[in-house]
């Protein structure tokens, strides 16, 4: 009887070690109950007991930051998810098919958890989703996909174009509590941050920082929703606005401070003083295209533009004054001489009309003799009264001459106003640029 017992298992494992396993992905398919479609496993969340979290692992990773827009307050970024979760109903044993130890399946096939992101704010035709899951031996389930994402970012723009910028990406169940989905993470966010370093492609003119997750529960404590939020630190690259605002509207500044050389009497301090007014308008409104209208508090590049314009408007005032009193001095100059002139014209005919009626007889009998060679004895005296009236006529125009030069009341009066204000306006320049400094040093460098 146990010599038949004996024969009989040998039978029994001769003709199981006979047998060879299915390498097929076909029946590994129809042990879990995936042909045809499971309707079960698509529409009902894949835990065995209902009281059971589905815990998903979700990691985020950054290609590459596309585009700040500050009046939207968007960014665009391009990243990579993948989340992972366990299926308690799709497990096998690799050794039962060969050693298959990964399976593709359909997204239609399995069911997946409703998580998106809150700050999204571009459209679907942006969001890649690989069309397979990967499916492990002990039922984890692998879903990869990419994004061009514009998300909704809070700026503070107080430190244009030195600031940093924190952005926060936060994903979160949209029907599900935290009693169904729990969201975390499979890796840390150093390792993270320094595999979006290793794979970012572009950064434009913004670098990555660092990447820090944070997890949260938002709601009553029975309905409280699962929130996973990923806060990106940026800063900004400012090399392209510090030479395309700050050092040209630097500079006009100095040629303003300059242009107090220039002599009044050319007439061309006024309009270059105009000219540089003009420049710095134009720069006002390039930056008034890229600065949001809906900031609290004033950013100080526009403070420090504001400024500029400022102190160039006061010193074109002043221009405009000084060109007006040397105008004005001109002006009363003029109406002196004109009025002496006058004066010594009347003189001259009060003294035509006072001489005797015999005056005329003797001019005629002089020029009669005048017009006689100057052979007499009288030549000499002739030549020295000549000699005498062009003298006295070059002495006349000198002495005008030095009367023009000689500065008027108004004339001198412009002049102090001209110097006073050069030395308080250079003291206002210094003083204002001195302060920016500081101010925008000790918020970039607490």
């Amino acid at each position: 009887m146990d010599a038949l017992r004996v024969l009989a298992l040998l039978a029994l494992i001769g003709v199981s070690s006979s047998q060879t396993p299915d390498c097929s992905y076909l029946s590994l398919l129809k042990h879990l109950h995936l042909t045809p479609a499971n309707d079960t496993l698509q529409i009902m969340r894949p835990v065995k007991n209902w009281t059971t979290s589905t815990y998903v692992g979700l990691d985020m990773v950054m290609y590459g930051i596309l585009h700040m827009d500050e009046k939207s307050q968007t960014l665009t970024s391009h990243i990579w998810v993948q989340m992972s979760w366990v299926n308690e109903f799709l497990t096998w044993k690799p050794s039962d098919f060969c050693g298959i130890d990964t399976l593709s399946i359909p997204r239609s096939r399995l069911w997946l958890p409703d998580v998106a992101i809150q700050e999204d704010a571009s459209d679907t035709g942006s969001i890649y989703h690989g069309p397979f899951l990967t499916l492990m031996p002990n039922g984890f389930v692998m879903s990869s996909s990419r994004q061009r994402l514009t998300s909704t970012c809070q700026l503070n723009l107080a430190l244009f174009p030195f600031d940093t910028q924190i952005c926060q990406v936060t994903f979160g169940s949209m029907t599900t509590d935290e009693s169904n989905i729990m969201l975390g993470t499979l890796n840390n966010d150093s390792t993270l941050y320094k595999v979006s370093e290793e794979l970012m492609v572009t950064q434009g003119e913004w670098e990555l920082d660092n990447m820090e997750i944070e997890k949260k529960s938002f709601g009553k404590s029975s309905e409280s929703v699962s929130r996973l939020i990923y806060m990106i630190t940026m800063s900004r690259k400012p090399m392209l606005y510090v030479i395309n605002f700050i050092v040209p509207l630097f500079y006009l500044l100095i040629l303003d401070v300059a242009s107090f050389f220039i002599s009044e009497a050319r007439g061309e301090k006024l309009g270059f003083k105009v000219t540089i007014l003009l420049s710095i308008s134009v720069l006002l409104l390039i930056l008034q295209d890229m600065l949001p209208s809906t900031e609290s508090a004033m950013p100080y590049i526009a403070s420090y533009c504001v400024g500029v314009f400022a102190l160039v408007g006061i010193s074109v005032l002043e221009a405009m004054l000084v060109s007006f009193l040397f105008d004005l001095d001109g002006y009363c100059s003029t109406m002196v001489r004109c009025s002496a002139e006058a004066q010594e014209e009347i003189e001259l005919e009060d003294r035509f009309s006072k001489e005797p009626p015999g005056a005329e007889e003797d001019v005629q009998v002089k020029q009669e003799k005048s017009s006689l060679p100057l052979d007499g004895p009288n030549s000499c005296d002739v030549l020295k009264q000549i000699h005498e009236q062009v003298k006295s006529a070059r002495q006349e125009a000198k002495r005008q001459k030095e009367e023009e030069k000689k500065p008027g009341r108004y004339r001198r009066m412009a002049e102090i106003i001209d110097h006073v204000f050069f030395m308080l306006y250079l003291t206002a320049v210094v003083g204002f640029l001195t302060y920016m400094y500081f101010k925008w040093m000790s918020n970039i460098y607490p």
